[in-house]
């Protein structure tokens, strides 16, 4: 197809007239389409039930002997500890296995941290006037969520394809005591799919701060999420390297079972230093006497082992890669070669990132809408909802079938086609009605 941006005008009046009619034949359709949250298909939910019935009448004892139908175990159960730790990369006696959301987890450690600072604050982070975190970008939205609920200043920082650009990152971290913190999502970034690379965990965990209490939260929320079993991408042991660079307290590590298992619930962690784990529990224990340590004992019993985990996963990522390839295989036809489009092709994950041409997304957005496709609202994967260049929006291709991502990928295609050739006939002088 002919790069958009090149037709003579005339043309272009054409191209757009065309894309206004296909447009609303597919419109006619008045479908119900969701690519919205990246959220377990009913497949993948159907992987884990057996974890339904896998506790039988009389088997609630954990390995130490504790019965798990009572309180304690504020830390979570010593299997489920070895088993997670596994995973997320540390040992046992590093990592809390809590209740089922890590967004939960990390909610709670930010308003902690804003009560009552962390190990080497000489003060809450609230003293701060006011407090602020470095927020890659595009990013996820939740995390600007915790941020404004606290108060907390966002300050974008581009992505590079491979983490944060980190001659902005140290620049405004060795100038800035107000700043705290930086959002982290390693390894199949939220929306981008990118892989932080080991020279950007380096320099993360190097970095000179203006904050002595200065904290990185690792959100490897797709940490063992690949689409291809020959390219199980890795990132670098933060917490090894904050050894390394003598700040071992500067990495909270988060992760959960939320896509692995049953997003609703699963079991959620956080990995730290030892002087983090025991402020944690410090914390914890005011508002808890410990999580669900059934469902804990359940997710030990179905995944067993590191092997047991790469199993599942595996099969969770049969089931989506035909819905990620889907939606490439579909903007590469409709708006491949058009210059006002593109998109991302991640090696795992749950989201792919689609930047339509400068200062379009907010139509492309409400074309979708009136054509019964969902997506995350305008701005959603940036700070206070303001994309500052108007063109990012997140894909989340799970949760539908497979025919329904095929029509939502058509349609919004369609509705892209239709916003670039009114925006550039307008930047043509041209008066368009829309």
């Amino acid at each position: 197809m002919s790069d958009l941006r090149n037709l003579p005008t005339a043309e272009l009046r054409a191209f757009r007239d065309q894309a206004r009619e296909r447009y609303e034949a597919f419109r006619s359709r008045k479908l119900s389409l969701n690519l919205g949250r990246g959220k377990p298909g009913p497949e993948q939910l159907d992987f884990s039930n057996g974890m339904l019935t896998i506790l039988g009448a009389s088997d609630y004892t954990a390995a130490d002997g504790s019965d798990c139908r009572n309180y304690g175990g504020l830390q979570g159960l010593p299997e489920a500890r070895a088993l997670f730790a596994t995973m997320v990369g540390t040992s046992p006696d590093r990592i809390i296995v809590a209740g089922n959301s890590s967004l939960e987890l990390m909610h709670d450690t930010v308003e902690w941290a804003s009560l009552r600072g962390v190990p080497g604050s000489d003060q809450p982070w609230s003293a701060a006037s006011p407090a602020a975190f470095l927020c890659p970008v595009p990013g996820y939205d939740r995390h600007f969520t915790i941020c404004e609920g606290f108060g907390i200043t966002m300050i974008p920082v581009p992505l590079t394809g491979q983490g944060p650009d980190m001659d902005v990152v140290e620049k405004l971290v060795a100038g800035d005591p107000t700043i705290k913190g930086i959002w982290c999502v390693p390894k199949y970034s939220n929306p981008t799919g990118e892989v932080y690379s080991d020279a950007v965990a380096e320099r993360l965990a190097a970095m000179a701060t203006a904050a002595p209490d200065f904290r990185i939260f690792w959100d490897n929320a797709y940490g063992v999420h690949h689409l291809f079993a020959d390219r199980r991408n890795r990132v670098a042991d933060i917490m090894a390297l904050c050894e390394k660079h003598e700040h071992p307290d500067r990495a909270f590590v988060f992760a959960s079972t939320s896509k692995m298992t049953f997003a609703g619930a699963g079991v959620a962690m956080v990995a730290a230093s030892a002087a983090n784990v025991r402020w944690l529990l410090q914390q914890m224990e005011r508002r808890t006497i410990g999580a669900d340590k059934l469902n804990q004992l359940r997710h030990v019993r179905f995944l067993k082992d590191e092997a047991g985990i790469q199993a599942l996963m595996d099969r969770h990522a049969a089931s989506l890669r035909p819905k990620f390839q889907e939606v490439q295989d579909i903007f590469g036809r409709l708006l491949g070669g058009t210059g006002v489009a593109t998109w991302t092709k991640p090696e795992g994950g749950y989201f792919i990132s689609f930047d339509v041409m400068e200062g379009c997304a907010k139509r492309v957005i409400q074309l979708g809408k009136d054509a019964g496709i969902t997506v995350v609202p305008p701005g959603a994967t940036f700070p206070y909802g303001k994309d500052p260049h108007d063109r990012n929006i997140r894909i989340a291709p799970s949760f539908p079938s497979l025919d329904e991502v095929t029509k939502a990928a058509e349609g919004l295609s369609l509705a892209t086609l239709l916003a670039a050739s009114e925006a550039l006939l307008i930047q043509r002088g041209e008066q368009v009605a829309v």
